[in-house]
């Protein structure tokens, strides 16, 4: 939109709930969509807590009745996947991250914001998805690491739907990822180099990375699990020679690192509030740098010390061992820094100052029971304690969680234009601070007294368990009401005027240069191009730079468009769909039932699946049809290539990494001689032909971007359509060669099949999610969407076409080749 005059808060106060709701299903705007994925989280914490107190209800006492059996395992399950997917992972890398990224930046929006509105959505509505297990058949009960056979052996309807909503919220998370690392690669202001950036723009940076690359092994992991629950297509099952232990080999090659996911935007919070109110730069900036991106690396090699006690041979363990104790060493550099920065300053006292403080000395303690967790002999011991039900919530509740309530109380005036109250925050504080003490304190104790985890009950008799439980239980409350006193805080908070200055604690990054809370357009001024420290605002104070003023009405802005949400909506319809309907009429016992027989709802939920599927389509057609500005808008790139392209090339990192796991797993299953092919396999002139396809293809749509790039658009539609033929011809094959493999032979029966069909099905979805995206840019010129200056989605698509045939070539070699 073209922006006319600032927005009226007063305004935008009296407009009625719809139009809020509106305004924020089509915004584009990066702070609200910020704040949104804020507000759920809270939500969904909110949830999770109350979900945790009746964990801790039923465990107070002996031999309570409160939840007992499955119902505490569901509730068990949805408190961990709730607090971890849908609270401390979003808030702190999509919710600061989306907010405050490009004001630090000093741009005004993310790379990509449509995509950006997509993705928040898709993390909406999982959220809800999963909620509507309880009114189908009931919450997953497997706990959030839904651990293979469990998986499949216990509440099928609800673990089929928490794999469906962990696979669209990782999507959406992707799709965040890549937009936040092209939108610092691509967009910073001029001036800002790399080494230039505030310390919080490298957290998100390093975080998204972490996440772009890990991800694909939680999405494998659920991926092949509701596959064997829906057609049983499985890698896992020993039945037919599978490896139950390659699950936990997928799921922690994501889940640990998902820890620092958990962590690194955190670090970054807690570097700013240390910076501001200690009144001094940053002690080791570079230093700080090196070890974020060390821990992005070193993070990837510590998986299996989660698996010390399944069975792997010795050699492995003592290496997980080692990477245990050295990803330590960067953790450690960061507290370090934090505690050098507030060394010697001047220290403002203010609640931001104090969850700062709390957090380095929990997660101190955190931190020392984690490297005590990764000497071997010990997690022997106390691997399925209370010990590490205990080490976990020290790193992630009262440690990583103390910095985004950090975050929530240092930025509040900057979001919202108001203070929070501090005594409130204080009682907030310390209320949090010692419940924390006095909940997880008695497990560390439990634990080496020998109680196990996940049990929901426990005798009478056993030495102070009793009586450390009831602590415990005393402390949850006590959190409670800390959550309690947070929330009142920021009700009561909002009631109140904007009287919060620009600058309110004197802080020294971009953001403190705009309105709070800033306008739709950020900035109404341009900065220096001179950049001497990460802390422009001291030094363009120190050496009298000023800010340039901008008219307001000469800022053109994206314009808010209500097809991405549309989209999302369609894919949460088609995750209903595939959890509550899609074959819930096959049994592993009886095979597939007439379509009938299933039930009305879940008849009903296959007829949502169908529907969804063109309504998805349409809204993403409208979506593609519609420029992203009213208006011709030179955009600045600090790269030769735009943003369409940049987001893609990150987001490839996570196909990837997912096509890796899976085709590790299968390698790994062959070479051990589980995975042995059946005397007929599918022919390899076919392959052989569908290669030739898919190449020629390849080079087709080079050659028609390189039409587009010289003007000649005629050659460059035709290329486009011949590139859609071929995909088509491709898919004709493929789903000619599925037909008959499947008919001659027995998935259930044979693993090297049950690996094909799962790896080889999952390239075929994407060679038809690569020709929607080819045929979207095909749509956008025939419709006068793109011309010399606008690309439409062109670039993104042919560069996702070439992965696809890419990864084509590596399953000829090793299922049709080796």
């Amino acid at each position: 939109m073209t922006v006319q005059h600032a927005p009226q808060s007063t305004a935008a106060a009296r407009r009625g709930a719809w139009e809020v709701i509106k305004d924020y299903m089509m915004t584009t705007d990066h702070k609200k969509i910020g704040l949104l994925y804020i507000f759920v989280s809270i939500i969904a914490f909110g949830i999770a807590g109350v979900l945790a107190v009746a964990l801790r209800l039923q465990l107070a006492l002996p031999d309570q009745t409160f939840l007992v059996g499955q119902t505490y395992n569901q509730v068990l399950t949805l408190h961990a996947a709730i607090m971890i997917f849908f609270f401390l992972i979003p808030i702190g890398l999509f919710g600061f991250g989306n907010f405050f990224l490009p004001l630090q930046l000093g741009v005004r929006d993310v790379a990509l914001p449509r995509v950006n509105t997509f993705a928040v959505w898709l993390f909406i509505f999982s959220l809800i998805l999963v909620i509507t297990g309880l009114w189908n058949g009931g919450a997953p009960g497997v706990g959030w690491t839904f651990y293979y056979p469990l998986s499949v052996d216990g509440n099928q309807t609800g673990t089929s739907v928490f794999m469906v909503a962990v696979i669209l919220n990782g999507i959406g998370s992707l799709l965040g990822s890549a937009n936040f690392a092209a939108t610092i690669i691509n967009l910073r202001t001029p001036g800002m180099s790399l080494w230039k950036m505030p310390i919080f723009c490298w957290a998100i940076f390093s975080t998204s990375l972490l996440q772009l690359i890990s991800l694909g092994g939680l999405t494998a992991a659920a991926l092949v699990t509701f596959l064997e629950l829906k057609l049983g297509l499985s890698m896992f099952n020993p039945g037919i020679g599978g490896t139950p232990i390659l699950f936990q080999q997928f799921f922690w090659f994501y889940s640990h690192p998902a820890v620092y996911v958990m962590l690194l935007p955190y670090l970054g919070i807690g570097a700013e509030i240390a910076s501001t109110m200690a009144r001094k730069p940053l002690f080791g900036y570079r230093v700080m740098v090196y070890s974020l991106l060390g821990i992005v690396l070193v993070s990837l090699l510590v998986w299996a010390h989660h698996m010390f006690a399944v069975g792997l041979p010795e050699s492995w363990q003592i290496a997980f061992m080692v990477a245990t104790l050295v990803v330590a060493v960067p953790t450690g550099v960061k507290i370090f820094n934090l505690i050098g920065t507030l060394w010697g300053g001047r220290i403002i006292m203010k609640t931001p100052t104090y969850w700062l403080v709390g957090f380095i000395f929990n997660f101190l303690i955190g931190g020392i029971t984690g490297v005590s967790l990764g000497m071997i002999p010990f997690d022997y011991q106390v691997t399925m304690s209370y010990y590490v039900v205990a080490h976990f919530h020290n790193v992630m509740m009262f440690g990583t969680a103390f910095l985004a309530m950090g975050g929530i109380y240092y930025w509040w005036p900057k979001m919202t234009g108001r203070f929070l109250n501090e005594r409130l925050g204080m009682w907030h504080f310390w209320l949090f601070m010692v419940g924390s003490w006095m909940t997880f304190l008695p497990q560390y104790l439990l634990g080496l007294l020998g109680m196990p985890r996940r049990y929901y009950t426990y005798p009478e008799g056993n030495f102070a368990w009793t009586e450390l439980n009831f602590i415990s239980t005393l402390g949850a409350l006590t959190l409670l009401a800390g959550g309690i006193v947070w929330v009142w805080n920021m009700y009561q908070s909002l009631q109140k005027p904007i009287t919060a200055s620009n600058n309110p604690w004197g802080g020294f990054t971009l953001e403190w240069t705009a309105a709070s809370p800033p306008a739709a357009y950020n900035f109404a001024h341009e900065f220096p191009t001179s950049f001497p420290t990460e802390r422009p605002l001291y030094d363009w104070e120190k050496s009298g730079e000023k800010l340039t003023p901008v008219d307001p009405r000469t800022i053109h802005l994206p314009v808010d468009s209500i097809w991405p949400f549309l989209t999302a909506l369609a894919l949460f319809f088609m995750g209903y769909g595939l959890s509550f309907g899609w074959f819930t009429n096959y049994t592993p016992a009886g095979g597939l039932q007439p379509f009938f027989n299933a039930g009305a709802s879940h008849v009903f939920a296959s007829i949502v699946l169908y529907l969804s599927i063109p309504f998805f389509l349409w809204a993403l057609f409208k979506w593609a049809g519609t420029r992203e500005y009213a208006v011709p808008v030179e955009h600045h790139h600090l790269t030769k290539y735009d943003n369409g392209f940049m987001g893609m090339a990150w987001f490839i990192i996570s196909e990837v990494g997912l096509f890796g796991v899976l085709i590790a797993g299968y390698v790994y299953l062959r070479i051990s001689g589980h995975a042995e092919p059946p005397a007929l396999r599918p022919n390899i002139w076919l392959a052989a032909l569908n290669t030739l396809i898919l190449v020629s293809s390849s080079f087709v749509i080079h050659k028609a971007e390189q039409d587009h790039h010289h003007g000649r658009y005629t050659w460059f539609r035709l290329g486009l359509f011949i590139t859609l033929i071929l995909g088509a011809l491709f898919m004709i094959f493929q789903v000619y060669e599925f037909a008959l493999f499947g008919h001659e032979s027995d998935w259930k029966q044979n693993l090297w099949q049950s690996c094909f069909f799962i790896i080889v099905g999952l390239h075929g979805l994407h060679i038809l999610i690569g020709g929607t995206g080819i045929a979207l840019p095909y749509y956008q010129a025939l419709t006068g969407k793109m011309d010399k200056y606008n690309h439409g989605s062109l670039t993104a698509a042919s560069l996702y076409w070439h992965l696809v045939d890419v990864v084509w070539l590596f399953i000829v070699a090793i299922f049709y080749a080796w």
